[in-house]
């Protein structure tokens, strides 16, 4: 109860903040309940969609809850604040045409039938211990919205289409880039004899491909506010920081494991600090890329009422990034252990090897999805690491190596995890959709 009061009061506050900041006297009313909205959308982002990244440093014992969580709220923050997007479509992914609205009563409502049934919704899937996608659940809210208030013909059809593409294609790359890493590291350091001269060959090189692999990631995707990047320089930077990198590494992770004695046990303290490191790029990358979304529909509504232009491209107030942030950091704190405990152990075992390999995939996928002009969530890439590891670990455990009693045991993948989220990945959409035509019907039978 003290952290479902103290979210309240954080939700009170931003509609505080809203009759401050906010000048236009005539539509103030709208701009606060709409504030407090997007409180708690930011809220439930915090307590669900945090998690795919601190999950694995936490499952895998280099990080303790607290220290995933205060790593989180420092770097989720700065994302949001010093490379979230300052402009966001009108309508989140152009999935409805915006003059189809008719008038800015009718978009206003909309925005807020999406902004609550899509935090409802995440809320719900916290609450069963499902992690979605912030994005998917926007997207899921404004459709049904749009057609509850227009109709199915001003749909992107197209933009949906891929969309939906995304459901197979984030979760199966993630988790293929997952697993091949995986078998690398086995191949080249578990099952060699001298596992600590191996590592010190390839740990440096990891830790390299990490290294410029989150370099490209945050040049091409969380630092579009500072400057814009094309794909082919954000490879370049990569490159060039992942040779430096690795470079560096030689020296440093022969002296780390100096001493150490030739077991795997040794090998975790080498991965210990690159996966914390790629644990907090990916909050800021987060931090930079899904506040918008979130806060995208509350920036239109904010517009909207201001000026009445619903048409045009959007700005996000600085007032209303802070408060995305603050919120999904205080979700995070008050809600996230949940989430992070289920995606961290509850799913498959994880030890700083294979958690490195998923933060390492996340990456790469995002990267290699906009190379080729795909689309993907970073939730289900994350997700879908987790559980190429596993089903990796199940794959190589059914090797002649083990013991039939022992090749049963290491069947690690809980199936019950398994199908309850990817039944929730499914439905994101539908659900969201539909709960937003209701409550756009409801809010246009109180408010005509």
């Amino acid at each position: 109860m003290v952290s479902t009061g103290i979210a309240l009061i954080f939700v009170l506050m931003a509609g505080l903040a809203a009759a401050l900041f906010f000048e236009q006297a005539n539509n103030s009313v709208i701009v606060v309940v709409a504030a407090c909205l997007g409180a708690y959308m930011a809220l439930n982002i915090g307590a669900n969609d945090v998690a795919n990244n601190m999950g694995p440093a936490v499952g895998a014992n280099a990080l303790t809850m607290g220290g995933a969580i205060a790593i989180a709220v420092v770097f989720e923050s700065a994302g949001a604040l010093l490379a979230g997007g300052d402009v966001v479509s009108t309508i989140a992914k152009g999935i409805i045409a915006p003059e189809s609205m008719g008038n800015a009563t009718t978009f206003i409502w909309a925005m807020m039938a999406a902004l609550l049934s899509a935090a409802l919704w995440i809320n719900l899937a916290t609450w069963v211990g499902a992690p979605v996608s912030t994005t998917h659940s926007v997207v899921g809210g404004v459709m049904g919205a749009g057609i509850a208030a227009v109709g199915f013909a001003a749909v992107s059809w197209h933009t949906m289409s891929t969309i939906a593409a995304s459901w197979v294609i984030s979760p199966v790359l993630g988790g293929v880039v997952a697993a091949l890493f995986l078998a690398l590291i086995k191949s080249r350091i578990i099952y060699r004899e001298d596992k600590i001269a191996a590592a010190r060959t390839w740990v440096p090189v990891l830790v390299g491909i990490m290294a410029g692999a989150f370099a490209a990631y945050l040049a091409l995707k969380g630092l579009s506010k500072v400057f814009s990047v094309e794909l082919h320089s954000a490879l370049l930077i990569g490159l060039v920081v992942g040779i430096v990198t690795w470079v560096v590494m030689i020296p440093l992770i022969r002296k780390q494991s100096e001493g150490l004695e030739n077991r795997n046990k040794s090998l975790k303290v080498l991965f210990g600090i690159p996966l914390i490191v790629s644990a907090a790029l990916l909050s800021f990358a987060h931090g930079a890329n899904d506040v918008a979304n979130a806060v995208g529909p509350l920036a239109a509504i904010v517009q909207a009422s201001g000026t009445g232009s619903f048409t045009d491209a959007v700005s996000i107030p600085t007032w209303v990034m802070v408060m995305g942030a603050f919120g999904i950091s205080f979700g995070l704190f008050l809600f996230g252990p949940k989430l992070i405990r289920m995606v961290g152990g509850q799913i498959t075992k994880l030890n700083p090897m294979r958690a490195y390999c998923v933060a390492l995939s996340a990456a790469i996928t995002v990267i290699l999805a906009s190379w080729l002009g795909l689309p993907v969530s970073s939730t289900h890439i994350a997700v879908g690491g987790v559980f190429g590891v596993g089903f990796f670990r199940e794959w190589d455990a059914e090797r002649p190596r083990y013991a039939p009693e022992e090749r049963r045991r290491r069947k690690l993948v809980r199936r019950s995890h398994f199908m309850t989220i990817i039944a929730a990945w499914v439905i994101t959409v539908p659900a969201a959709a539909i709960l937003s035509a209701v409550i756009f019907f409801g809010i246009q039978s109180v408010a005509g």
